[in-house]
């Protein structure tokens, strides 16, 4: 789910110095001389990759100095060549020199792409393109600024390359990016101060919301037009659980856990990442200005997951991070290298929208090997949407002091149902939340004639497109998350999801 965020804290490794920049690193595994060696690269080029203040950029320069002197001593009536040729310079380990928008690789030939792409074992910049250094081994972010393009010369790379981001691909992330302008639109940029007069209230007061730049009101009303289809199936969800559990805050501590420190989510989410292979290619963040749990999306050209703090427990970070990382970002890269991935590639191959299934499959992956898969949250976001559309904000508030008590977790639930609204006093919805279940009763419906894998390997589909597009796909370079490769394990899971809230197989195929 992408969201708005204001980031109040980025994490950093301890210990180790990411040049100004909040990235995941596997510094942890050193890169060997015989990995990676640096040739006839400028100085500022070299400060700008490990940072003007780090112990390694002066090491390296000093060096870099010594060795240009003994050179020019040597070659002082020898004409210095002006162009290296790979074939000649390449040694067993892997070499950066300078050259033009070409990655070789020694065993396999020669295969171009753009250097827009940080080479980490398999890493695609979803986003706009930037320029950077090319490594293998560790993985590093770097912030984009203008240096010479590199040719990497790369031996006995484990796993294939991602395909570049071509221009049908940055042209729809670029659509993708006015798309998601409404979201950060419908933030309310005075919150703090209207909780405070809602909460003096005795939460009778009905919020006045304003809005840094106001979405048109023909905009929002198609955003208000709330389902009751499922409405039976989310209040039956809900009421499973509270006699189950008694009420919402025992059910959150006893299946959520406690709340996670800064560090141990650090932790979690280094693990997790390691699982993944993906270690390098994100930014994470963490914040507690975020109306959701998580949320990917693009902060300065790169993917980006930014956590909510307040909502980050024990046994529930997996499954956001599942969410987030396992299927978006998933989905995300493999969809680069798709025939449809741009607008114009998917009204010609006439796709269906990527949601409800984009959102119900992550939903899907959120709640996937917990002991208690109860899908609470996806439940009372629709359930609470539907009201919203007939209520106003401090009757929907009281409202929903029958699934949950503490006014808190109320006002977040409350406020992401009335965002987008100025006169909270009127009845009216933001619907896009309504996605999260329908999206997961659809694919639970269908769940034993969906191929998931091929599901996350064409990209940004719907299931109900997979049969047919499978033909067309580009498969060589896709990536599956670890969790999926036991489809046996995936579909006992997705079986437990249906028993645990009471869904039937019947029920499904009369509603759907």
């Amino acid at each position: 789910m992408l969201e708005s965020i204001k980031v109040t804290e980025q994490l950093h490794w301890p210990e180790v110095d990411l040049s100004k920049k909040s990235i995941f690193n596997s510094a942890d595994r050193v890169v060997s001389p015989s990995q990676v060696s640096l040739e006839n690269i400028p100085s500022t080029v070299l400060k700008g990759l490990l940072g003007a203040g780090s112990n390694s950029y002066n090491v390296l320069l000093q060096a870099k100095e010594e060795k240009k002197k003994k050179k020019q001593e040597k070659s002082l009536r020898k004409r210095p060549k002006t162009s290296v040729k790979g074939g000649s310079t390449c040694s067993k380990g892997n070499r950066l020199i300078l050259a033009q928008n070409k990655t070789h690789i020694l065993d396999g030939g020669e295969k171009p792409i753009q250097t827009n792409c940080v080479l980490s074992g398999s890493n695609c910049n979803l986003l706009k393109p930037t320029r950077t250094l090319t490594v293998v081994g560790s993985k590093m972010g770097l912030t984009p600024r203008s240096v010479p393009q590199l040719k990497t010369y790369i031996h006995n790379v484990h796993r294939p390359l991602l395909p570049s981001l071509h221009k049908a691909a940055i042209s729809r992330e670029a659509e993708n990016v006015k798309k998601l302008c409404i979201l950060t639109a419908i933030k309310p940029s005075n919150v703090e101060k209207e909780r405070d007069k809602f909460f003096n209230s005795d939460f009778n007061y009905n919020p006045q919301f304003e809005y840094s730049n106001p979405v048109p009101a023909v905009i929002l009303a198609r955003y208000n037009n709330a389902s009751d289809h499922f409405l039976t199936q989310a209040v039956n969800i809900m009421e499973v659980a509270l006699e189950r559990y008694g009420s919402y805050e025992i059910f959150e501590q006893v299946t959520g856990g406690n709340l996670l420190t800064k560090s141990r989510i650090w932790s979690n989410v280094k693990r997790y990442m390691e699982k993944e292979g993906c270690v390098g290619e994100i930014v994470i963040q963490v914040t507690d200005d975020l109306l959701s749990r998580a949320s990917m999306t693009a902060v300065n050209g790169r993917p980006t997951v930014t956590i909510n703090t307040s909502s980050a427990r024990e046994h529930w970070l997996e499954g956001m991070l599942r969410h987030e990382i396992g299927t978006h970002y998933f989905r995300g890269i493999n969809n680069c290298q798709q025939p449809w991935s741009s607008s114009v590639g998917r009204r010609k191959n006439n796709l269906k929208p990527l949601n409800p299934t984009e959102e119900g499959l992550a939903s899907i992956h959120s709640v996937l090997f917990r002991k208690d898969p109860t899908l609470w949250r996806a439940a009372l976001l629709y359930y609470t949407v539907y009201q919203a559309r007939h209520m106003s904000f401090s009757q929907l508030f009281h409202n929903l002091g029958r699934f949950v008590q503490d006014p808190n977790t109320r006002w977040d639930y409350c406020v992401r149902a009335k965002r987008g609204q100025t006169d909270t006093a009127q009845p009216g919805c933001f619907s896009k939340d309504q996605v999260y279940l329908e999206g997961i009763l659809k694919i639970l419906r269908y769940r034993d004639k969906i191929d998931f894998p091929m599901l996350m390997a064409l990209g940004k589909v719907s299931f109900e497109d997979v049969d047919r597009l499978k033909p067309l796909a580009q498969m060589e370079n896709v990536r599956i998350p670890h969790f999926m490769q036991d489809q046996g394990r995936y579909a006992e899971q997705l079986t437990k999801i249906m028993v645990v809230n009471q869904l039937t197989d019947e029920e499904l195929k009369t509603l759907i």
